[in-house]
């Protein structure tokens, strides 16, 4: 591959219009640090460094870039079909983007899942913790789901510390579709926890 996929390049002037008036109906959630937003085009391209690279074995891969394309694409999906779906995650004081959270359901889930993926650069400063609680409260708050899980492979240290600090429990191992064996984490979404 040369360049950018047809998909990946900016969209034609209107038809970019669309996609920013689209996106700003989107839940935009402000934490202390943080600024939880509709994903743009742009972003796609840190989404695939993660989910292509070692990274992205949380995942299911790493993946091939199409494959990335597809993920990230449902993700964003999601906020159409179901309410609810992927945020790009920006430190408020300079816009670096520094990963991105979901609150997601893909093919064969049995519950909404609280999913967190940062850059390497982001690690390591607290903030997948602020994003991800900002994005457990929107679960329980506004959209007032009945459970939220985070499936995680067991060699995930680092998310197993997360989920573990925002006080979600083990529940049960997994093993989803095309995925390695996984333990289930699950929130509390009765307003007093998190």
């Amino acid at each position: 591959m040369t360049g950018p996929m047809l998909c990946e390049r900016p969209a034609p002037p209107r038809a970019a219009a669309l996609a920013r008036r689209l996106a700003a109906a989107l839940p935009h959630l402000t934490t202390e640090r943080l600024v939880l937003r509709a994903p743009q085009l742009a972003d796609f391209a840190t989404y695939a460094e993660i989910a292509c690279g070692p990274r992205g074995t949380g995942l299911g891969g790493p993946m091939a870039h199409g494959e990335a394309w597809y993920d990230f694409t449902s993700m964003v999906g999601g906020w159409l079909l179901r309410g609810h779906g992927l945020w790009s995650i920006e430190r408020r004081e300079d816009g670096a983007l520094l990963g991105f959270v979901l609150i997601g359901c893909e093919p064969g889930d049995e519950e909404h899942e609280l999913g967190f993926l940062l850059t390497e650069v982001a690690e390591g400063h607290g903030y997948a913790e602020e994003a991800a609680k900002a994005a457990h409260v929107f679960a329980r708050d506004t959209l007032a789901l009945p459970s939220l899980i985070s499936d995680i492979v067991p060699d995930n240290t680092r998310s197993i510390a997360l989920a573990r600090r925002l006080r979600a429990t083990p529940s049960r191992e997994a093993t989803a579709e095309g995925h390695t064996k996984s333990a289930i984490y699950r929130y509390d979404m009765s307003g007093d926890g998190g």
